[in-house]
C-alpha cells in the first residue's frame, strides 16, 4: 500500500509542477534572454563557434565573483565570443532548470553536478560529451575518478554528460581557540566530538557547541552524520534492492545526532541553510560547524588560518572513518544550445589547468584538472590536503549515494527537508522519518532496476 501511495504522490507533483511551469513560462523566457525555444529534447545547432553565449552558475552569489574573473580571462582569449553570466543561487537552481526543462529557456551551458545530473540526463536535456573531450587537450588531464562519478551519476551507458570542475568533500571545521581554552582534545572520534559540543556550550553567553544544519541541504549532512557513526558501509543492501538508510544503528545515529539541537546548537539552525550556517559560524562563538572545503575561504576572511582548522569527518567504529559522497561538480552543455561549438569552447577554456586552479583555489576545493591539482595552493590549503589524504591513504570508506536515480535529488530535498525539521523539532521520530525515506529510495530503486532490465 505505501508503495503505491508514493508513486501516486510523486505523479501527482509532477503534474502539479507541469501546470506551475506553463504558467511561468513567459517570465522565465524574458528572465533569462532567451526566445524560449530552448527546452528539453530540443537538438539545438552547433553553431558558428562564435557569438553569444549564456552560462547559468549553480551557486550565484558565492561562486560569482571568480566565474567572472574566468569568463574575463575566456573573452580576452576568444573575443569573438560573448559570454552573458546568471548567478543562480544552490537552493534555487533545481527549480529553475526544471522550469525551463518544460517551458523554455534553457542556457548554453550550466552548472551540473552529480545530485542533478541523472534528472537533466532523463529527460534529454544534456549533450553527451564524450567524442568533444576526446578531441580536446583535456583528454587524460582530468581526475578520473570524478569522471567516472559523473558517468555514474548520469545513469545512461556510461555516457559522460558534464565535465568535472572540483571535489568538494565533507569536513568537520572546528574552532582551536575555543577548543585550547576549553582544553579539550581534537574532535577526531564521534565520542570526542560530542564531549565538545556539550562542553563548549553555554547558552547564557550565547556560546554554543555546534550548529546543525536544519534548512536546505539537510538531508546529506544527517547521512554523512548517521553512517559516519554506524560504520555501515554501503547504501543498498547486497541484493542491491533495499536502502540501509533505516537500519537500526542509523536510526540510533539519527536520534543522537538530531538531539544536539537547541541542546548544544542555536535554535536558528532549524531553518539555516548552508550560507547562514557558515555566515552564523564566522561570526559568532560556536566550536564546531560540519560543511565542505567550499566554505574555507569565507573561515580564513572571518577568523584568520589560526583560530580553526578544517579536518576529514570523525572516524567511527573500529577507527573506520565512513562518509557519504559528496557530489562531484562540473559543467554541462545543453541540447538545446544552437552554439554548441562556442559552449564547448568555454567549458574546456573553464576547465584547463590555469583556470580550473583559480576556480578551486578560490572555492578551497579539490581540482578536476589533474595538472592544476599539483599547484603550489592545495597543500598550503590544510583542510584541501587533508582531504585529499584521507581519501588516498586507505582510513575512510565512501558510502556511494544513489546520484543516478532520476528522483533521488527531489526525494533528498523536496520530500524529505521539510520531514527532517519536523525530527528536529520533535514532532516525528526518527525512526518514521527513516522508514519513510527507505520507502521512497526502496521504490526509485525499484523503478531503476526495471528500466535498466
Amino acid at each position: 500500500m505505501k508503495t503505491s501511495i508514493h508513486r501516486s504522490s510523486r505523479g501527482g507533483r509532477r503534474s502539479a509542477a507541469a501546470v506551475a511551469l506553463s504558467a511561468v513560462l513567459a517570465l522565465t523566457a524574458t528572465a533569462c534572454g532567451d526566445d524560449g525555444s530552448g527546452a528539453a529534447g530540443d537538438k539545438g545547432a552547433d553553431g558558428s563557434g562564435k557569438g553569444k553565449v549564456v552560462f547559468w552558475d549553480n551557486n550565484g552569489g558565492v561562486r560569482t565573483d571568480i566565474w567572472k574573473e574566468i569568463i574575463a580571462d575566456f573573452e580576452k582569449e576568444n573575443p569573438d565570443i560573448d559570454v552573458e553570466y546568471i548567478g543562480i543561487a544552490a537552493t534555487e537552481y533545481q527549480s529553475k532548470v526544471d522550469t525551463a526543462l518544460q517551458g523554455g529557456g534553457l542556457p548554453d551551458v550550466g552548472g551540473v553536478g552529480a545530485a542533478m545530473l541523472a534528472g537533466f540526463a532523463a529527460q534529454n536535456a544534456l549533450e553527451p560529451l564524450d567524442d568533444r573531450l576526446g578531441k580536446s587537450s583535456l583528454n587524460g588531464k582530468l581526475n578520473e575518478d570524478m569522471v567516472k562519478s559523473l558517468k555514474a551519476a548520469g545513469g545512461r551507458d556510461d555516457t559522460l554528460y558534464s565535465i568535472p570542475t572540483s571535489a568538494n568533500n565533507g569536513v568537520l571545521y572546528y574552532r582551536t581557540d575555543l577548543f585550547e581554552q576549553a582544553g579539550l582534545d581534537e574532535p577526531t572520534t564521534w565520542d570526542k566530538f560530542y564531549e565538545a559540543a556539550d562542553k563548549l556550550t553555554d547558552k547564557g553567553k550565547n556560546e554554543f557547541g555546534y550548529t546543525i544544519r536544519g534548512g536546505a541541504g539537510s538531508i546529506a549532512q544527517a547521512l554523512d552524520a548517521m553512517y559516519g557513526q554506524s560504520g555501515i558501509t554501503s547504501f543498498w543492501d547486497s541484493a542491491n534492492e533495499k536502502t540501509t538508510v533505516n537500519d537500526p544503528k542509523n536510526v540510533a545515529a539519527l536520534e543522537k545526532y538530531v538531539g544536539l539541537f537547541k541542546k548544544v546548537t542555536p535554535a536558528a539552525d532549524l531553518n539555516n541553510d548552508f550560507t547562514k550556517m557558515v555566515a552564523q559560524w564566522d561570526s559568532g562563538t560556536i566550536g564546531m560547524l560540519n560543511h565542505n572545503l567550499g566554505s574555507y575561504q569565507d573561515h580564513v576572511k572571518a577568523l584568520g588560518v589560526d583560530k580553526f582548522r578544517g579536518i576529514p569527518q570523525p572516524v567511527g567504529p573500529g577507527g573506520k572513518r565512513v562518509q557519504v559522497s559528496n557530489p562531484v561538480d562540473g559543467l554541462g552543455l545543453f541540447k538545446s544550445s544552437k552554439n554548441k561549438d562556442a559552449a564547448w569552447k568555454f567549458i574546456d577554456f573553464a576547465t584547463s589547468k590555469a583556470e580550473n586552479s583559480k576556480f578551486n583555489e578560490a572555492a578551497g576545493q579539490v581540482p578536476s584538472n589533474n595538472d592544476a591539482a599539483k599547484d603550489a595552493w592545495v597543500s598550503k590549503a590544510e583542510p584541501t590536503k587533508l582531504a585529499a589524504e584521507a581519501l588516498s591513504d586507505g582510513s575512510t570508506t565512501i558510502v556511494q549515494l544513489p546520484y543516478y536515480l532520476p528522483d533521488w535529488n527531489t526525494i533528498s530535498k523536496t520530500d524529505n527537508e521539510p520531514a527532517f525539521q519536523k525530527v528536529m523539532n520533535g514532532s516525528m521520530s526518527a525512526k518514521d522519518f527513516l522508514d519513510t525515506l527507505a520507502d521512497q529510495l526502496n521504490e526509485a530503486q525499484t523503478e531503476w532496476n526495471e528500466q535498466k532490465g
